[in-house]
């Protein structure tokens, strides 16, 4: 069963929907924000500077590029859902594992 946070659509894309904090020491996963996935960004929220780097840290923590990490909804919200397209099994697994 896959959690409430994770989807696919159907090229196969990953969607994630994410609660993200902003402003925080460092970035990281923190785990579960009620049936989304927590993340805390060291950026802070301005001038879109957390969404970018929201997708930096997608990016490399599923290894895949920036153009491959596209912000569905919630530019200006902490709420967002996320679409990254080609990011392998191995990565994926690799992402889940670190949530714990």
């Amino acid at each position: 069963m896959k959690p409430a946070w994770l989807g696919q659509d159907a090229s196969g894309s990953l969607i994630l929907r994410l609660h993200v904090q902003p402003g925080a020491r460092k970035t990281e996963v923190v785990g579960l924000h009620g049936e989304v996935l927590k993340v805390r960004l060291a950026a802070a929220p301005v001038e879109g500077k957390a969404n970018a780097a929201l997708i930096v840290f997608l990016a490399e923590a599923l290894g895949v590029t920036r153009r491959q990490v596209e912000l569905l909804g919630g530019a200006a919200s902490r709420d967002k859902r996320l679409r990254i397209s080609g990011a392998t099994g191995e990565a994926v697994a690799a992402f889940l594992s670190r949530i714990g």
